[in-house]
């Protein structure tokens, strides 16, 4: 293949994680927007916001184009964690915007050179720090992926609304009927290899 092949294959693959991403967003109020959903306070417009910040560090200063709204990121100042929350301050469309300049400046650092083009993580370990272009799309594409994956279970928390895209859930067309009974025989299944002896399915005796 190509390196201008290649390159096109990822970009897709980055593109379908950063489409989920937003799309996740759709039809939630502020509040929902922004709840966090997990012990660790994972929240959808917060996850939006982290992989803006991704973008614009592993393709602005990773490969000599350094963005200055980036700079907090890179250089680890502020509370932790400040960069997967939005503030009340910020609004949803701020954070949407700054991703769609984070996709902008990415792209056109893709665009620009070659897939073996050399760079340098300065937050990485010394051992690693130099990478290529090919490397840092990988990177950031399960990057944004794994938040995708992040985004699906919160949303899914937080209206139970599912699926892989928004013309294509890529679930069995069953009703809630069919979604309570699943689960149900899922918990059932769980409940059974809990009592069952290790490493194997319930006595018959047990059944």
């Amino acid at each position: 293949m190509t390196d201008t092949g290649a390159k096109a294959d990822l970009r897709r693959d980055l593109q379908a994680g950063r489409d989920a991403m937003l799309w996740k967003l759709d039809g939630l109020s502020e509040y929902d927007a922004r709840r966090p959903m997990t012990p660790t306070g994972t929240n959808l417009l917060g996850l939006v916001k982290h992989v803006a910040y991704v973008e614009m560090g592993y393709f602005g200063a990773v490969f000599g184009r350094p963005l200055e709204e980036a700079r907090p990121w890179i250089e680890d100042e502020g509370e932790p964690n400040w960069d997967m929350w939005a503030t009340a301050a910020e609004s949803r469309e701020e954070v949407v915007a700054l991703y769609r300049r984070a996709w902008a400046h990415a792209d056109a650092t893709i665009e620009r050179l070659p897939l073996d083009a050399p760079g340098v993580v300065s937050w990485w370990q010394p051992a690693s720090r130099d990478v290529t272009l090919h490397r840092i799309l990988v990177h950031v594409i399960a990057e944004t992926h794994r938040h995708a994956g992040h985004a699906d279970i919160v949303r899914e928390l937080v209206d139970g609304a599912a699926g892989l895209r928004a013309n294509n859930s890529n679930l069995p067309a069953g009703d809630r009927a069919w979604w309570e009974s699943y689960r149900n025989k899922l918990e059932s299944a769980a409940k059974d290899a809990a009592q069952a002896p290790s490493g194997g399915s319930p006595r018959a005796s047990e059944r």
